[in-house]
C-alpha cells in the first residue's frame, strides 16, 4: 500500500482494537466449544474452559457496549424497528450502505447472538449430564430437574447459535457480492476505505 496521500486511499475508523480481538476470539472458543462439546466426557473439561472464557467475553462486550468507542455501543447501532424497516427496504439496492459500523438489522442481529451466547453459557453452568463427572458449577443450587432441562437447551441452543453463525456468515457474503461492501477487513485492520 502506498504511503504518498496523494494516492493511499483515505481510511476511516470502524472497529477499535478490543472489539476485534473479542470478534476473533469469540469465533475461536465458539468454535472450539462446539467441536470439543460433540466429544464426550474425556475432553468436556476444555469446553467448560472454553465456556468460561466466552462468558468473560460476553461480560467485557456487554460493557463495552455501554462505555466503549461509538461504534461499539449499543446506543450506536441497536435502533428501533421502524429503522431497520426503512434499511430492509433498501438492502435490494447494489450500493454500499455506507454506514459505520452496524446497520439496523445487522445491529438486531449482534443482540440476538449475544443473548442467545449468554442463555448458552448460563445453560451450560447449570448442567448434569448422565456422565456425573461433567457437572455444571451452578448444577447443584437448581432445583431437581432442572440442570437435565438446562442440558437439554444447552444443547438445542447450540444450532440455533450455529444457525445465526450461518446467518452472519451469509449477510457478509451478501453485502460482499450484492452490495460490493467488504465487511471482512474493517473487522481485521479496523479500518475501511472512505466512500
Amino acid at each position: 500500500m502506498s504511503t504518498d496521500p496523494e494516492t493511499a486511499p483515505e481510511t476511516r475508523q470502524i472497529w477499535d482494537p478490543l472489539v476485534r480481538i473479542f470478534h476473533w476470539t469469540l469465533l475461536l472458543c465458539v468454535a472450539g466449544a462446539f467441536v470439543l462439546g460433540h466429544f464426550g466426557p474425556d475432553i468436556m473439561t476444555w469446553h467448560f474452559y472454553l465456556g468460561y472464557t466466552i462468558c468473560g467475553l460476553l461480560v467485557f462486550r456487554i460493557l463495552w457496549g455501554f462505555i466503549g468507542t461509538r461504534n461499539a455501543r449499543f446506543a450506536n447501532f441497536v435502533r428501533g424497528p421502524f429503522a431497520v424497516i426503512r434499511y430492509v427496504f433498501t438492502m435490494a439496492s447494489r450500493k454500499p450502505s455506507h454506514t459505520d459500523g452496524h446497520n439496523p438489522l445487522g445491529g438486531w442481529s449482534v443482540v440476538a447472538m449475544l443473548l442467545v451466547l449468554i442463555a448458552q453459557v448460563l445453560t451450560g453452568l447449570g448442567t448434569d449430564p448422565d456422565d456425573f463427572v461433567n457437572v455444571g458449577p451452578l448444577a447443584q443450587y437448581l432445583p431437581e430437574g432442572w440442570p437435565r432441562l438446562a442440558l437439554s437447551w444447552h444443547h438445542k441452543l447450540g444450532w440455533v447459535l450455529l444457525a445465526l453463525i450461518a446467518l452472519h456468515v451469509g449477510a457478509i457474503y451478501f453485502y460482499k457480492v450484492w452490495k460490493r461492501e467488504d465487511l471482512v477487513t474493517p473487522m481485521i485492520i479496523g479500518r475501511r476505505r472512505r466512500s
